[in-house]
């Protein structure tokens, strides 16, 4: 079972099929893209890829340092490469050869992860990743970025061409609801307000932004403006607009299919902290491992769904506006 249950009624497309499209559509003029995958080309669709551009694909085996090191050397002569495997092997098994190969050296190697979060679903904790974000995000020139729809990775990987330095772009395993125009202006480093409201900030990135925007729909029957934005590049991040933000609501609240420790809620703390410190609830899978079971169930489990986030609004909006 999909994300049917929250998104009803709504087209939903793969964050990882878009990636694979949006690749063999620039690289018919850019003869320099290579894309590199570690024994899991059919789950991060790059096997596409491969079979219109065999000579320009490699198939690293199960050996996901070897891929990292081998894209640095493809970097460094000329190539861009874009390597692709699950995200709890690409961040977890082969961080120190991304710190060292692709960041210590600022290599513009497109790190493209499938299956991030909870929702890679029966697969279970050894599979889930809610830790990846915290991951790259310490590493030094290292971009971050989490898609909340298929328009808006197909704008990531598009610019992303002309990057200076390493990114990672996190995806999911389910298909996600569409809520931006094909044709979006995707811009590194800054976040967007897809909802207007002043009495609450919502900060979200992933398919969070999504069931963001349904919880402030809520809320707004209730008379309480909720602002919805969505802040999918997570480094660098925008700090004007959160403290725009915090500075116009006085209330905050960030939502991430991640740990709440190292990820766009602490980004926005520390921010917050040294500019423009209001009260903040962050909403995420807190301490603890994630267990098996559908998409769907999980994000009921761990507090992620529409109407819980709006229960976590109303309550911090509550607390401090009575």
């Amino acid at each position: 079972m999909g994300l049917g249950e929250f998104c009803q009624d709504r087209k939903l497309v793969g964050l990882r099929d878009v990636y694979v499209e949006t690749l063999i559509e620039l690289a018919k003029d850019n003869a320099d893209i290579v894309v590199l995958d570690a024994d899991l080309s059919s789950s991060t669709r790059t096997g596409r890829f491969a079979k219109e551009y065999p000579d320009r694909f490699f198939n690293m085996g199960i050996s996901e340092q070897d891929m990292i090191g081998t894209a640095a050397g493809l970097a460094l002569v000329g190539k861009i490469p874009f390597a692709s495997t699950f995200a709890i092997f690409e961040a977890g098994r082969a961080w120190e050869q991304i710190r060292l190969s692709l960041c210590l050296n600022r290599l513009p190697v497109k790190l493209v992860a499938s299956h991030g979060g909870l929702t890679v679903g029966e697969d279970g904790p050894t599979h889930h990743c809610t830790e990846d974000i915290a991951l790259m995000r310490v590493l030094p020139n290292m971009t971050v970025v989490l898609p909340m729809d298929a328009n808006e990775m197909r704008g990531v990987i598009r610019k992303s061409l002309s990057l200076d330095g390493p990114l990672y772009v996190r995806g999911s395993r389910e298909n996600l609801p569409v809520v931006n125009p094909p044709d979006m202006d995707f811009e590194f480093g800054k976040g967007r307000t897809l909802r207007q409201g002043n009495d609450i900030a919502i900060i979200a990135c992933g398919l969070m932004v999504d069931f963001s925007l349904q919880a402030s729909k809520m809320l707004e029957t209730e008379g309480i403006g909720a602002r919805v934005i969505n802040m999918s590049t997570i480094k660098p991040l925008d700090k004007e607009i959160v403290i725009g933000a915090a500075r116009e609501t006085g209330l905050i609240m960030t939502v991430e299919e991640h740990s709440i420790t190292g990820g766009l809620g602490s980004a926005v703390c520390e921010t917050l902290c040294e500019s423009s410190p209001v009260p903040v609830k962050r909403m995420g899978t807190m301490d603890r491992f994630a267990v098996s079971g559908s998409p769907c169930r999980l994000l009921d489990l761990y507090g992620l769904t529409p109407k819980a986030i709006a229960e976590n609004a109303r309550a911090l909006y509550r607390d401090y506006r009575g």
